[in-house]
């Protein structure tokens, strides 16, 4: 007899390695032409941190060999880009984005899947027929630095569901749950139907829980909508949206969470379950 997985059956190596082939498939590890100078000077900061930090703490052979240890294993669980993402990236986003005069964005992580299905505005995010979760409309519009509405924009959206798992990194969901790419009207405005999210812990049964169980840290993530806002001549707006009131706001274990990005919903009038306004404004492509 076959036995039906559910998403609950999830485990951290299957989903790490979907987000390491994910991240494959995705034209980013295509070569980057980068001079040897700069190669050097990061190669040999990173290095020289390592060796500050050996030295200052006088780090013994078992926990180097444990180091190696543990590193093998975050290859073998395919953890790398979670690692990556989860405790490195928010800096990197933050260098990449400094510049910027339009809203603020944050970290893509780990489950961005490319292709999601389009829709018009309003749009539903496809969802099971008994999708649990608070019934959310978001809308908002979508404009330039310049003030003018950005018609046709897209607001690519993908989150988790009410348990905390993604469509395509945990068995029994369907392909696109939660998932869409929603096009904005003449005026810029789009209005979306989904669902609130869950707070989530990354997962703790591969490498990266290893590290968090023996630094003693906690793995929760606040709920959040993740985004990819988009239109001709703009900057990619990569974003996450968090909830006001979540108790992970201010220890989010990838610390991506910044205050211009908390909602605050209020309940529908006519309708079960809440509404948000959110306004994105673009930066333009720099020549």
């Amino acid at each position: 007899m076959t036995t039906q997985l559910n998403e609950f059956d999830a485990k951290a190596a299957e989903s790490g390695n979907a987000a390491t082939e994910r991240f494959r498939e995705s034209g980013k590890t295509e070569a980057l032409s980068v001079p040897k100078e700069r190669v050097s000077l990061l190669a040999n900061e990173v290095l020289g941190a390592v060796y500050e930090t050996v030295r200052k703490h006088k780090v013994s052979y078992d926990e180097f060999n444990a180091l190696k240890s543990w590193l093998i294993r975050v290859g073998e669980d395919g953890e790398w880009p979670l690692f990556l993402d989860v405790w490195v990236e928010h800096v990197i986003e933050e260098v990449s984005t400094e510049d910027r005069e339009g809203n603020k964005g944050t970290i893509e992580g780990p489950y961005y899947v490319p292709g999601s299905p389009q829709f018009e505005s309003p749009a539903t995010l496809p969802m099971r027929d008994d999708e649990g979760g608070t019934p959310l409309l978001f809308q908002g519009q979508v404009r330039g630095v310049d003030g003018r509405p950005l018609p046709g924009a897209h607001v690519e959206i993908w989150h988790a569901d009410d348990n905390g798992f993604y469509s395509q990194f945990a068995p029994g969901l369907p392909e696109w749950n939660l998932r869409g790419t929603v096009v904005a009207d003449a005026q810029g405005n789009f209005a979306l139907n989904t669902v609130q999210p869950a707070p989530y812990q990354i997962p703790t049964d591969g490498a990266c829980g290893k590290l968090i169980g023996a630094a003693g840290w906690h793995a929760w993530r606040p709920a959040h909508l993740h985004l990819k806002v988009s239109a001709p001549g703009c900057q990619l707006l990569t974003a996450q949206l968090y909830f006001e009131g979540d108790q992970h706001l201010s220890d989010d274990i990838a610390s991506a969470v910044k205050p211009e990005l908390v909602l605050a919903p209020t309940a529908r009038a006519a309708s079960p379950g809440v509404e948000v306004t959110y306004d994105f404004v673009l930066d333009a492509v720099r020549p």
